[in-house]
């Protein structure tokens, strides 16, 4: 009979590319748990205390601090180090007291670190939206979670409507809409896929084609050194209105 079971390892060599791990000194690697990120689009714990924070020498090292309740994601305790954490995710340590958010870059994702203030919300895109019961409609967002909002008055004009690829200010832990920033031109956007991964700056121009679809439509932005950048609409992450809401880094 054939094996029921996903495998639970993960071998060296065909992990993901940005993970900061050496391919031939040993065969196999920390698999991220099934989660709210993809293989893709993750880092596992482990790997972050041990390889880019060097918190820990061994897995055995970061496990033991996981376990003791030392490290939180996104406002809440996390006690496995094959959790995933991907893009926006906020983590913080105790014991050192430092807190980072994950971004992404020309080298894939990273830690950017912050400040406390800052650690107390991250942003969420809308990838989908559903209207299920009671007049409630709800919101799947990049990192795996939904969010439940009232639609029962809709038809009133000064209702707030949540579109898909609008970003969503979110606090944390407690998970409530701080504001709603909308993917529109003038705004600020972060490139998450494609050649120039991690470039931000204003959003110039949305093109619009019939019989494209939206998510495919051409996007045009600018970043402080007047240097200007094309992508499609659905590898942009709206980060701010006027200007962004986290701090970025100086060159991405």
């Amino acid at each position: 009979m054939g094996r029921k079971e996903a495998s639970t390892g993960l071998k060296r060599k065909p992990a993901p590319r940005f993970w900061p791990i050496h391919r031939k000194e040993f065969l196999w690697v920390v698999k991220p748990s099934p989660g709210p990120h993809s293989l893709e689009n993750c880092l596992p714990l482990a790997i972050v205390l041990r390889d880019i924070l060097k918190f820990a020498k061994t897995r055995k090292e970061a496990k033991l601090i996981v376990s003791q309740g030392k490290v939180h994601v996104d406002g809440k305790v996390r006690r496995k180090d094959n959790f995933p954490v991907g893009l926006m995710d906020v983590i913080s340590i105790s014991d050192v007291d430092e807190c980072f958010r994950i971004l992404r870059s020309k080298k894939g994702l990273i830690l950017h670190p912050i400040n406390k203030e800052e650690s107390n919300f991250k942003l969420c895109r809308i990838t989908n939206k559903n209207v299920v019961r009671n007049g409630l409609m709800q919101l799947n967002l990049h990192d795996g979670s939904n969010i439940l909002v009232n639609i029962t008055d809709t038809k009133n004009s000064g209702d707030v409507v949540y579109n898909t690829l609008d970003t969503l200010k979110i606090s944390l832990p407690e998970r409530q809409i701080l504001k709603q920033i909308e993917m529109k031109e003038k705004h600020f956007g972060l490139i998450i896929s494609g050649k120039n991964i991690g470039k931000y700056g204003e959003i110039i121009k949305i093109e619009k084609t019939k019989g494209k679809k939206r998510r495919n439509a051409i996007v045009t932005i600018k970043d402080k050194g007047e240097n200007s950048y094309q992508t499609i609409l659905n590898f942009i992450f709206v980060i701010g209105e006027k200007q962004p809401l986290i701090s970025m880094l100086e060159a991405a």
